[in-house]
């Protein structure tokens, strides 16, 4: 993977060297930990060196990596992007966006760039199609942007890839046709239960995660799972290789008073990157899009939600999916509120989600697991 043509551009490329020093120095734990608040005016010269730094945007440290993230993130999905663009893809299914779609594509790389403009650092692309769209979207500002890469079809999910030399492959391949010389997390995407894996294929995904690290392919590891008693023994077991994790936490999840998950990523200094932040869109009215009779009740939501999420600050970013420009400005104003919620703000934030909920997809009804975390 070291064709000169795909070395990261900018001011401070990266080296495969200097990955691998990143890389070997968080193992050792001598990056920053957590302890947002405490540490933030120790660590402002740091911080200040964080890709797209913006003194508007608060950043958080992603456990023990030594990168500092945006409060909020960008999540790789575009479920309604077919609100803005009508011809990205057909019916509902966000996968099936036609990538060469030139509307679909200049949406993506506005939004890219107005979250690069906002401070906002991270993109979080699970699948095929996301990787290829956002790292089209980075051509020429790679180092602009934290990239987290899993190419979900080609992981463990899929019986052919449980091995570490099978996805390995995967992210060599993965990386060469996204023309990519290296990642910024690779963080593989488990079984959403993740405990039905065996011992030996967790095995397996660890060495690939450890490997791909020492070659320096990518700078930092992790997994995405939805089972929170297994993540906590990961966590716990491979401290050296869960670096991040990617997991759900919506506006009505709340910490575990006695042996919540948390305790684990406190301890070992584990990033954790929140999915599901609107509840895969059951918080709002509208459909997203700009017109919508419900744009402004939606949006004011929308950033209470995000509020009480980074009022747990063990969270280090809830990464939603944004559709437009006007949504990363949404989220951009939601971090320079108050986190404290009032009484008002709490109760109208509380009955929307118990609609949310009420009112959930039979295929994510799992979210209710996630009230106590």
């Amino acid at each position: 993977m070291s064709n000169k043509s795909h070395q990261p551009t900018g001011p401070n490329p990266l080296t495969r060297r200097e990955l691998m020093r990143d890389g070997a120095a968080a193992a050792a734990g001598l990056a920053v930990g957590l302890g947002v608040v405490g540490s933030r005016p120790a660590h402002a010269a740091e911080i200040a060196r964080t890709r797209s730094y913006n003194p508007d945007m608060e950043y958080h440290p992603l456990g023990k990596t030594g990168l500092w993230v945006s409060a909020v993130c960008m999540g790789g999905h575009w479920k309604r992007v077919n609100r803005m663009v009508p011809s990205a893809f057909q019916g509902d299914n966000f996968l099936a966006a036609n990538l060469k779609d030139q509307a679909f594509q200049q949406n993506r790389n506005e939004v890219v760039t107005r979250c690069i403009e906002s401070g906002i650092n991270y993109i979080d692309a699970c699948t095929r199609e996301e990787i290829l769209s956002y790292a089209e979207a980075l051509r020429g500002r790679r180092d602009s942007m934290y990239l987290g890469f899993s190419w979900y079809q080609k992981e463990l999910r899929f019986e052919n890839y449980r091995t570490a030399e099978a996805l390995l492959r995967t992210l060599d391949d993965g990386m060469r046709e996204a023309r990519l010389d290296y990642v910024d997390l690779w963080r593989i995407t488990m079984h959403e239960q993740s405990g039905m894996h065996s011992e030996g294929e967790v095995d397996e995904m660890m060495k690939a995660l450890e490997k791909a690290r020492q070659q320096g392919k990518c700078r930092f590891t992790g997994f995405s799972s939805h089972d929170r008693p297994h993540i906590k023994s990961l966590i716990e077991k491979y401290p050296g290789i869960v670096q991040v994790i990617v997991t759900p936490y919506t506006a009505k999840s709340k910490v575990r008073p006695k042996d919540s998950l948390f305790d684990a990523v406190k301890q070992y200094g584990v990033g954790v990157f929140g999915i599901k932040p609107f509840s895969s869109n059951a918080l709002f009215k509208g459909d997203g899009s700009l017109e919508s009779e419900h744009a402004e009740e939606d949006s004011r939501l929308a950033r209470m939600a995000i509020r009480y999420i980074l009022a747990t600050d063990v969270i280090t970013a809830p990464i939603p999916g944004l559709i437009n420009t006007q949504q990363v400005d949404n989220m951009v104003k939601a971090v320079r509120e108050r986190r404290q919620l009032d009484q008002a703000e709490a109760r109208e934030l509380e009955q929307a989600m118990d609609k949310a909920w009420a009112n959930l997809p039979a295929n994510y009804r799992w979210l209710k697991d996630w009230e106590y975390v």
